[in-house]
């Protein structure tokens, strides 16, 4: 899972903060974080400098290599309301990997 984000950027701070306590569990376990500066690249601040965070799913085990943007969840939203999202698009990419 790739964290596209920024210094300064609060929003951003505060998705990473959940998603390593979500990581942190059971369910979670084969699933990394890697967070990237937009400001290191200049792709990517093009493509990132008015959306971050960006959450991206990226390169599950197993699976043909790919990213899949998904959706931004509101920076009110809880630890578990962010698992719950991420356990549906987890399941939705390993169900249309075995089909």
């Amino acid at each position: 899972m790739i964290l596209y984000s920024k210094p300064g950027c609060h929003l951003c701070e505060g998705l990473q903060e959940k998603l390593e306590q979500i990581l942190e569990t059971q369910n979670f376990t084969t699933v990394e974080l890697e967070i990237r500066d937009i400001t290191t690249r200049e792709d990517w601040l093009l493509a990132y400098q008015y959306e971050v965070p960006v959450l991206v799913l990226a390169n599950l085990p197993g699976a043909e290599a790919f990213e899949q943007p998904l959706p931004r969840p509101s920076p009110r939203a809880n630890v578990q309301q962010i698992q719950q999202m991420l356990c549906k698009y987890l399941s939705n990419i390993k169900k249309n990997d075995a089909e």
